[in-house]
């Protein structure tokens, strides 16, 4: 019985462990909103999770403005306003 219960229990720990992805690397930022610390026109830097980036906007926006993160180039980071 104690060995039935020991599989069984590792059987749902590996399932519970599975559920969800990584989360590291520059492909957990894709989608997450930060605000621009300085002005975009085009280039400039963002705030993100208390991290200073630096950022690209195509349409540019102010300091201030909150900002999606579109793609990751490098360490350059291509955001849209939000």
């Amino acid at each position: 019985v104690g060995g039935a219960l020991d599989i069984g229990e590792t059987f749902l720990f590996i399932r519970w462990s599975k559920r969800r992805g990584a989360t590291v690397g520059v492909e957990a930022l894709v989608g997450k909103v930060g605000v621009a610390a300085t002005d975009l026109w085009p280039e400039g830097q963002i705030k993100l999770d208390g991290e200073i980036w630096r950022a690209r906007c195509a349409g540019g926006c102010d300091a201030g403005t909150r900002v999606v993160v579109r793609a990751v180039e490098g360490l350059t980071l291509v955001v849209d306003p939000a």
